[in-house]
């Protein structure tokens, strides 16, 4: 085991007035970046939440069709807690979603929609650090939100959106994937921790479906949230692999 302390990480910019968050699932913008939105909301920011499928393949004991209002419900109530009013969700099923161009035209839609400044999503890379897995939605998603990201501002990636009336962005500063093992950065959230508790709580049903239920919830957050804290020099912080997409 090493004996250097971490890295600390860099504060993130706040020079922006709007972002759109684009995950997979209901629920993932509320393991550790829903404080921070929190924060964002109350200094007037924009946020709009995307949510790829509706998870509804997230609780063993309710079918998908009955699964589905419940999981959006709690989204949009989840949101809510944390500034956020406009939530979307794109329909891809849920547990088997494809990175694809499929995926890439409407995730590229929703840019082209929010006409954003920075863009959230979550951890893309094959494992959370060491040998512990990702998700294969979440890995499909984020990759594809890059990509997504640059074919907004390209009007002959997808002319079919400018059919629509939907003009090229090319605004997007910056992804921001939240829970990345190679987050060098991350925001202050000292003062918004419980409004990010709050919002993970929200999704009653789901985490009633999980091992340890709500409790587990509340720890994970308050780990996560004092571990990158301590990088920061702060007591709660949310920590983001930040790519700039200009030079």
């Amino acid at each position: 085991m090493s004996d250097h302390p971490p890295t600390p990480y860099q504060p993130l910019r706040e020079d922006w007035q709007s972002a759109l968050a684009v995950v997979a699932h209901p629920d993932d913008m509320e393991y550790g970046a829903a404080a921070a939105v929190a924060r964002w909301t109350s200094q007037g920011k924009r946020i709009g939440y995307v949510m790829v499928t509706s998870g509804e393949a997230g609780i063993d004991s309710l079918a998908p069709e009955h699964c589905r209002p419940i999981r959006e419900a709690e989204q949009i109530a989840s949101a809510a807690l944390v500034g956020v009013d406009d939530v979307d969700f794109l329909g891809h099923p849920d547990g088997v979603v494809e990175y694809g161009v499929g995926l890439r035209r409407d995730i590229a839609r929703a840019v082209r929609k929010y006409r954003p400044d920075i863009v959230l999503t979550t951890n893309y890379r094959d494992t959370y650090g060491g040998t512990m897995p990702n998700q294969a939605d979440h890995i499909a998603v984020g990759r594809a939100t890059l990509d997504a990201v640059r074919d907004a501002g390209n009007r002959w990636i997808f002319p079919e959106l400018g059919e629509e009336g939907l003009a090229p962005w090319n605004g997007v500063r910056e992804v921001w994937a939240a829970a990345s093992p190679e987050a060098r950065h991350a925001v202050d959230t000292t003062g918004f921790h419980d409004r990010g508790v709050a919002s993970l709580l929200a999704h009653g049903a789901y985490l009633e479906a999980l091992d340890g239920g709500t409790a587990a919830a509340e720890e994970f957050l308050e780990s996560a949230g004092r571990a990158a804290g301590s990088r920061l020099g702060t007591t709660y912080a949310s920590s983001f692999e930040v790519i700039s997409l200009r030079p």
